[in-house]
């Protein structure tokens, strides 16, 4: 799966069924060049990434299921809740 292809995804909070939006990038780990999570916007249709104050980071270890057309998520601060 390519990025462009994760980012046209929805982002599901599982616990609420809450929609948090889409990926608008990703965080990677310099050391290692692995992911460590997704960034999620925080506004409206057109996300702006990483500098922006409403911006959701979404760590691997929290992402519970990517399908055909959503990503869902479990816990942490994106969804509302610590786990």
């Amino acid at each position: 799966m390519t990025f462009s292809e994760l980012k046209k995804k929805d982002i599901i909070c599982i616990g609420d069924g809450r929609l948090i939006g889409r990926a608008s990038d990703l965080e990677i780990d310099p050391c290692d060049g692995r992911i460590r999570a997704l960034i999620v916007g925080g506004g409206g249709l057109f996300p702006f990434g990483h500098g922006d104050k409403n911006a959701a980071l979404i760590p691997l270890n929290q992402i519970a299921c990517i399908g055909d057309d959503v990503i869902l998520v479990s816990g942490g601060p994106a969804c509302g809740c610590e786990k």
